[in-house]
């Protein structure tokens, strides 16, 4: 929950608590907060219970993360951690970071999904098949636009 907080964050709510509370009633503050942590953590957990105990014995295994909709969705429809749809290679097979490192992509299905940037690859040719000149347009097709 916390983990994109940084230090300087969290600096500057310590400084602004012991600016708005004063450094007096800051620790009665904290202690207080805590303790409706642990009661509100301690309710949940006694909810939880209560469930698990009313379902019955078939459910001894069941976990509230499991109704989640994404878990949901990997757990009953796809499978678990299986990939029956074949979406992890797909998600291999498009690999941006070495597109931008300059590395050759990888090869998928004998292929591979690098591009040739060459400047030794043919070059445009004329409507007569001949290469293009040095300032010269190349061909245009009306019916191509």
């Amino acid at each position: 929950m916390f983990q994109d907080i940084g230090g300087l964050e969290v600096i500057t709510l310590v400084i602004m608590a012991i600016v708005i509370f004063g450094p007096d009633k800051l620790p009665k503050l904290i202690q207080d907060t805590m303790g409706f942590i642990r009661k509100i953590r301690s309710f949940a957990d006694s909810a939880k219970e209560d469930i698990r105990s009313e379902l019955g014995p078939e459910f001894k295994d069941f976990e509230f993360e499991d109704l989640h909709p994404k878990t949901f969705v990997r757990k009953q429809l796809m499978g678990g951690d299986e990939d029956p749809l074949g979406f992890k290679e797909i998600r291999e097979s498009l690999d941006i970071k070495s597109v931008l490192d300059d590395k050759p992509a990888a090869v998928v299905n004998g292929r591979s999904g690098s591009v040739n940037m060459d400047k030794s690859a043919p070059a445009a040719t004329s409507a007569a098949g001949r290469p293009l000149g040095t300032g010269e347009r190349p061909p245009f097709d009306p019916d191509a636009t």
